[in-house]
């Protein structure tokens, strides 16, 4: 499991840096997609996957057993994905501004900050 998590996190990392590097605002929006959800993945990784098992403590033993599942990791990518979505959703609309004002979406053609008419 935690071999084939890996894989899909390299490839994820490997397509968002590859997105990112490319010319097109579009390209980098989803570049940047792609990297969340790896992040996403990789913390969820290192908080030991437990399948099965509750992230709570039962109330007649009240000590953990192990494996339990750490709730930590999964609270961090829940907050983690609220705030990409709200990053990504500023992103649609200044790009749309960018677009919209310089009827281009190639990162070349934004070199200057005078708009020539």
């Amino acid at each position: 499991m935690l071999l084939i998590l890996a894989v899909i996190i390299g490839a994820l990392y490997g397509g968002g840096i590859y997105m990112i590097l490319r010319r097109s605002l579009v390209r980098v929006l989803l570049g940047l997609l792609l990297l969340s959800h790896a992040v996403n993945l990789l913390i969820f990784t290192v908080g030991r996957t437990t399948k099965g098992k509750p992230a709570f403590i039962t109330e007649p033993t009240n000590i953990i057993a192990e494996p339990f599942a750490d709730p930590v990791p999964q609270a961090l990518i829940l907050t983690a994905i609220v705030i990409g979505f709200g990053v990504i959703a500023f992103a649609i609309v200044l790009f749309q501004k960018v677009y919209s004002a310089t009827n281009s979406d190639d990162i070349d053609q934004l070199r200057t900050t005078d708009k020539l008419d």
